[in-house]
């Protein structure tokens, strides 16, 4: 019966299903992934999963062909540059917490283990899901099949350490902007507003933007960039990201194409599947061997974030309690960073009015440090180091 592509395929949705649902129920804190990878694996090991039931289900064909080239165009469409432009010491302060982490971990975690379990753990420590897919790509493609365990592991669990630091610090920068308020001098600084364009202004007309012509556009650009990465040796992910970013400048392609495309869900299965997929090798002996090192590559990549980030605040002045914040938000990203600004201003402003003016103080620096560290920073990192290995 697994042996039929849907059924397989309902059987592995089904656990992301619930990884997603775990996910909701504690508000981003357990990670949507770490339940599905760790499901998986546990079931994988236990006999109850087959094998091949990923390899049934046909999904990573998917997978293969949206959550590549064509979702990191999309990712480059979604970088508000505007915003960027506007929050500068944020982009500033979160690329610090970028470069520290990356350095504590490429020399700390070198002298430790090796290079190479190292250059696993940089790229997703410093971003997302798509940090993960272009390690575990690299690293599958170079046979180091048991540092596999690393990177899924790393995106597994980072946000269970970065969201409640990140959520403690805000606080305390929350409760000092409440004070202002109280005592009257408080100064709005907060910019929660997105400066959008209007669809209707792109290159192609309002009315031949249909899903169809939508996902046509983002394959020309992902395929460009494969094109682009085999003759000039420079990753597909960088030229991707690049196209997206200047198709969504000169107005060829709309703000986040391939939601519009209505094919941003099944290209985010497709990486899940792609990651679980290369979950199939691991024994419980290799991830038990990884453990220690994936541990030493949390606890050190988080000091660098912490170091970076105070010292970016410190030399931008910016209050620490909001910039430590800004440089965390690689550990968890969207929608981490917007669930942490809603509780913490819920929990301290004591008025709807209190919670909505902490609410645009902090969203802004946070949304911005989680686009150029999720979106941007950890894909250019991953791209160069696992050239490197």
């Amino acid at each position: 019966m697994v042996q039929e592509p849907v059924v397989a395929a309902m059987i592995i949705l089904g656990l992301i299903a619930l990884g997603e649902i775990i996910s909701v129920i504690s508000k981003a804190r357990v990670p949507m992934l770490f339940v599905a990878m760790m499901g998986y694996l546990v079931l994988l090991w236990l006999g109850i999963f087959p094998k091949d039931l990923l390899e049934n289900s046909t999904f990573l064909t998917v997978g293969a062909l949206l959550g590549t080239a064509p979702i990191l165009v999309h990712m480059g469409t979604l970088i508000p540059l505007r915003m960027i432009r506007s929050q500068w010491r944020a982009v500033l302060i979160a690329i610090m917490g970028m470069c520290f982490a990356s350095l504590f971990i490429l020399t700390i975690v070198t002298l430790l283990f090796d290079y190479q379990t190292a250059v696993a753990g940089t790229g997703p420590l410093n971003g997302g899901i798509i940090a993960v897919l272009i390690t575990s790509e690299g690293i599958k493609e170079l046979g180091f099949v048991s540092l596999l365990t690393i990177p899924a592991l790393i995106m597994a669990l980072q946000s269970l350490i970065g969201i409640p630091l990140a959520n403690l610090l805000l606080r305390k920068h929350a409760t000092a902007i409440n004070e202002q308020m109280t005592s009257g001098a408080f100064v709005a600084l907060g910019d929660a507003a997105f400066n959008q364009e209007h669809d209707d202004k792109l290159l192609v007309p309002k009315k031949y933007q249909t899903p169809l012509v939508l996902l046509f556009m983002l394959f020309i650009g992902g395929a460009i960039a494969v094109v682009l990465a085999k003759y000039t040796g420079i990753p597909y992910s960088l030229w991707a990201l690049a196209i997206g970013i200047i198709g969504r400048l000169v107005k060829f392609y709309p703000e986040r194409v391939m939601e519009k495309s209505n094919s941003f869900t099944v290209g985010m299965a497709g990486i899940i599947f792609i990651i679980i997929g290369m979950m199939n090798d691991i024994t419980f002996e290799m991830f038990m061997d990884k453990l220690p090192a994936v541990l030493t590559i949390l606890f050190v990549g988080v000091l660098g974030i912490l170091l970076g980030g105070l010292l970016g605040s410190k030399l931008l002045k910016v209050n620490p309690f909001l910039g430590i914040p800004v440089a965390l938000t690689s550990t968890f990203g969207f929608p981490g960073d917007y669930i942490v600004c809603e509780e913490v201003s819920r929990s301290i402003g004591k008025t709807e009015e209190e919670q909505q003016r902490i609410f645009n103080e902090i969203i802004t620096p946070m949304l911005v440090g989680g686009f150029t560290t999720v979106t941007l920073g950890s894909v250019i990192i991953a791209s160069i180091l696992i050239k490197t290995i």
